[in-house]
């Protein structure tokens, strides 16, 4: 079985490509002929036979113009992938259950243009691309979630039979991607307890319910905060405006692990807590997060969303690393 596994190593070059951009070369590139091809050929053996049967010297001719034919079409299914360059780029999260998608850009140094492309991950949807002649294009190879963690797509499988679908030319590009997934988010409630100090504080005297003017935006402002009717008056000036609040110290909001429902699975537990997190941010709530063996300090803006959900993604990975 080792045997077989390096054996298939060593003719499809299943490691994973550590040197971008990925160029496809001959020995990367694989070519059969394809059911229509292999009708293809039948035609032309029965269409040789009767012209020798026959003696007919326009059967010949006609034979042989069309196994020229094919012979040329095999060409040019092997030269739309042969050269081509792929870079790959990174893949945003995703939450269980969604589309990933994984950026890869496609060069093409030749002066022909290259038809009719599919790219996939195995047993995943397809997405197909063409290519200008010296031309470039982004596209996004999608990946159907099914669980939390860190996502390793595998390999992209680029399929052509471009142009007469009488072979098809494939390969086997590894490139580096990787990918976080999210629990999938449970709608529930916030805790009861924290969710009334916090809306009480909210509708008192919150630094949220201060207005105390404006400032231009920084990175790390969220984009709801922008002050888009100023911004608007102000049309003249690039720089865009956010709202300042002053006041008192808005209450924090610690979503625990331990205030899910015990008798819940973990995996539960975790998309209970995706759920509070987005419905916490969407509240413009000051939130933290407890997990067992990890803490992350109340705060707010998409930055410590995503802070939160990853650690939600990712919990459980080091601790069954260490194991191994």
């Amino acid at each position: 079985m080792r045997r077989r596994e390096r054996f298939q190593r060593w003719l499809f070059h299943l490691a994973r490509d550590d040197r971008v951009p990925i160029v496809l070369t001959q020995r990367r590139i694989f070519i059969v002929p394809t059911s229509g091809g292999l009708l293809f050929a039948v035609v032309l053996a029965v269409m040789l036979i009767g012209a020798i049967n026959y003696n007919l010297s326009l059967g010949h001719a006609l034979t042989f113009l069309l196994a020229g034919l094919g012979l040329v079409a095999m060409v040019h299914t092997f030269h739309n992938l042969f050269g081509m360059r792929l870079t790959p780029g990174r893949a945003e999260p995703a939450f269980a259950g969604d589309l990933a998608r994984f950026p890869l850009a496609l060069e093409n140094p030749r002066r022909q243009p290259r038809r009719a492309l599919e790219f996939s991950f195995k047993d995943q949807p397809v997405v197909t691309a063409d290519l200008s002649p010296q031309g470039r294009a982004t596209i996004a190879v999608p990946f159907v979630t099914h669980q939390r963690g860190r996502l390793d797509p595998g390999r992209v499988t680029l399929t052509t039979r471009y142009p007469l679908g009488l072979f098809r030319a494939w390969s086997y590009p590894y490139p580096p991607f990787s990918c976080v997934v999210y629990p999938k988010p449970l709608r529930t409630p916030l805790p009861g307890a924290s969710l009334g100090a916090h809306a009480d504080h909210r509708q008192g005297d919150s630094g949220q319910e201060d207005f105390a003017g404006l400032r231009p935006r920084q990175i790390s402002d969220p984009t709801r905060h922008i002050a888009w009717k100023a911004v608007a008056r102000r049309s003249d000036e690039q720089a865009l405006l956010v709202k300042q609040f002053a006041g008192g110290a808005m209450d924090e909001l610690w979503l625990d692990w331990w205030l899910t429902p015990g008798e819940r699975g973990d995996e539960d537990r975790l998309s209970i807590l995706a759920g509070w997190i987005m419905a916490a941010d969407e509240q413009q709530a000051c939130y933290g997060l407890r997990l067992p063996g990890q803490q992350i300090a109340p705060a707010q803006g998409d930055a410590h969303r995503a802070s939160c959900l990853q650690a939600l993604a990712l919990y459980g990975e080091t601790e069954a690393r260490d194991a191994r």
